[in-house]
């Protein structure tokens, strides 16, 4: 599939030991002790990898003590050079946490209420067994308690001539809504990426502007992502900056599917970032500095997850968890083809992996090993 959630491994599942060797970018980092966290994510990165049966992955954590990037495996088969630093990466749906807090801006100026039905900014859209746009509510689509079906799972996207063909938010709003609701709005939670679909034509219709530009002017601009963009989809497939190559199994062939943009430009998962400029964003928002009070309050009340593909409780685009160290962690993560990027943030330290293949779950909970571990370890260790 081209997006699900990114936490397909339970968090219960431990992590197996081993040794690993050190590869840290250079990074200016300061600390009391320079090596204990950094030999500890190393090897939690190392094992990751490993067990994931992925070629490579780019682990960036940022505090108050700097950034701290660490590669693990490659970022290129064909030369077996490393991930580049800072590399931009499709973060596929982690497009989402963007898109509700824009949504939530509208909401902070009055121009969107969280609870009017969908049916008041988008007259007819929303119609059909898969939901009702009279009933269903804006915080319904933001936090995944509509009960529309997901788009994604009627799709057939096991070739490269499936991924490079564009779909449209429209089309596959009708494909979602043309199945049978799976529970009533507010039932419960399950994601779906069609909800942000219908979310991105909400802030379109209300602003006037398509919604990546919202996200740009609104978002990336104020907080300086300058390696952060909304693609300029059909008419750009490459990523702009520095990159590692992105593969993807087709029929038992590995394929490099790095110059193929899976995400044709949709609000669940068009954009492309780099593990610092994530970070960035994630503590911005947490700290207040993306929302008002009463929006980032309204962003972070959660829900039980009613999904047996997350364990986290579901806010408003943003995931909650507590660390094992009892931290109150937020984030999102996203997948797609050639992609997998997942992390964890604080108002005061946040941390993003990206790996350049889509993990081989069964091989993975085979081998015992949990990805959420070195994202665990980053935010609980001292610096």
């Amino acid at each position: 599939m081209r997006r699900y959630p990114a936490r397909p491994v339970p968090r219960s599942i431990g992590i197996l030991a081993a040794t690993a060797v050190i590869t840290l970018a250079a990074a200016a980092v300061t600390t009391a002790d320079p090596l204990s966290i950094q030999d500890r994510l190393q090897t939690g990165l190392n094992e990751a990898v490993s067990g994931a049966d992925v070629p490579g992955a780019q682990l960036v954590l940022t505090d108050d003590s700097g950034i701290l990037q660490i590669n693990s495996g490659v970022g290129d088969l064909g030369t077996g050079a490393a991930f580049p630093d800072n590399a931009q990466v499709r973060i596929a749906s982690n497009t989402k946490s963007f898109v509700a807090a824009v949504m939530l801006q509208l909401v902070g100026e009055g121009r969107v209420e969280l609870d009017a039905p969908v049916e008041r900014y988008l007259p007819g859209l929303v119609q059909g067994p898969g939901g009702d746009g009279n009933v269903i509510t804006i915080r319904n689509l933001l936090q995944h308690t509509s009960g529309i079906p997901d788009y994604i799972l009627d799709l057939d996207l096991e070739s490269v001539a499936a991924l490079q063909q564009s779909r449209s938010s429209d089309d596959l709003i009708r494909v979602a809504l043309a199945k049978t609701a799976e529970f009533a709005p507010g039932d419960r939670s399950e994601y779906s990426n069609t909800n942000y679909l219908i979310a991105g034509k909400v802030i379109e219709r209300v602003t006037g502007l398509p919604v990546g530009v919202e996200v740009t002017r609104r978002i990336l601009l104020p907080l300086g992502l300058r390696d952060t963009y909304w693609p300029l989809y059909p008419l750009e497939s490459v990523i702009r900056g520095p990159h590692a190559r992105a593969y993807h199994e087709f029929d038992g062939a590995l394929t490099d599917v790095t110059d193929i943009d899976p995400g044709w430009g949709l609000p669940d998962g068009a954009m492309v970032s780099t593990g610092a400029d994530m970070n960035r964003f994630y503590m911005a928002l947490l700290a207040g500095r993306v929302l008002g009070a009463a929006e980032l309050t309204q962003m972070e009340r959660t829900v039980p997850s009613g999904d047996l593909r997350r364990s986290e409780d579901f806010g408003l685009g943003l995931f909650h968890w507590t660390t094992s160290c009892g931290i109150e962690a937020w984030g999102h993560g996203g997948t797609m083809h050639g992609t997998f990027v997942y992390g964890g943030a604080t108002a005061g330290r946040s941390v993003t992996v990206s790996m350049n293949e889509l993990p081989d779950i069964i091989a993975t909970k085979v081998r015992n090993i949990d990805l959420d571990e070195v994202v665990d370890a980053a935010l609980c260790a001292p610096r």
